[in-house]
């Protein structure tokens, strides 16, 4: 009989280790490329991307099939959408803008099934063949909660209290804009909220996630962070105009 698949980034994080999930890629066959790295997750972008719920199952059995967690950022905080995102093959959401404790409870209802929410009662992709999949996957689903406005700031402490939550992940480009330094993010006022949120975070027991990438990763992680989003972009970049300087003798 089938067994459910771990969820790699939620078992990592529960054992207090780091977790890292690649942003940037938009196809099955791109995730097959990096499927022999390091990587634990990938996040595949619902609420900026192209990615509709037909691509979801087939980006998250390329993450079956090199052992990465398939996160799906989803575009609103809407109850279908949500269970319908877990049910296409995703082991784990993200949900932005999340500004209030009750935004924060009605996603955790969405994204669990009974006792702890009311998730819509089916099987997912991930459940194919799991005879008892509704009452085992609450163990196994992943929820981050995205704090990137300024309100989520303020209500901190009460989002905080909200239970079944696996990351608050502290986003910096809408962070800076609700702050008034809109494209902004290294300004020294946006940076300093950044770091005390994460702060705040670690110290209510919580794990706090960032946006991160070669040179910030450390100092996020001495700050408190677990789960660090990196975008391939960067990294596609830094190769080939490394490769290209050398082609030419630099």
């Amino acid at each position: 009989m089938p067994e459910l698949r771990p969820n790699r980034v939620k078992e990592k994080l529960a054992a207090g280790e780091c977790a890292v999930a690649i942003q940037g890629l938009v196809t099955g066959d791109m995730i097959d490329q990096i499927g022999p790295t390091d990587a634990d997750a990938i996040w595949i972008e619902g609420e900026h991307g192209a990615i509709d719920f037909l691509d979801i199952g087939d980006q998250s059995r390329a993450c079956d099939l090199w052992g990465k967690t398939p996160i799906v950022r989803v575009n609103s905080h809407d109850y279908g959408l949500i269970y319908r995102t877990l049910d296409r093959g995703a082991q784990g959401i993200v949900a932005p803008h999340v500004n209030t404790r009750e935004q924060a409870e009605a996603i955790v209802r969405a994204a669990k099934f009974a006792p702890i929410g009311m998730r819509g009662m089916f099987t997912s992709r991930q459940g194919i063949g799991v005879t008892d999949y509704v009452k085992i996957a609450n163990d196994h689903s992943l929820i981050i909660v995205l704090i990137e406005d300024i309100e989520a700031v303020r209500n901190l402490d009460e989002i905080l209290e909200v239970d079944h939550i696996d990351c608050f992940f502290v986003a910096p480009g809408d962070l800076a804009q609700t702050m008034g330094h809109l494209g902004e993010v290294n300004d020294p006022e946006v940076q300093a909220t950044i770091a005390d949120t994460i702060k705040r975070i670690r110290a209510a027991g919580r794990i706090p996630g960032a946006l991160v990438d070669q040179s910030s990763v450390v100092r996020y992680r001495d700050l408190g962070a677990r789960f660090f989003l990196t975008g391939i972009d960067g990294w596609v970049s830094a190769g080939i105009n490394s490769f290209a300087a050398t082609m030419n003798g630099g």
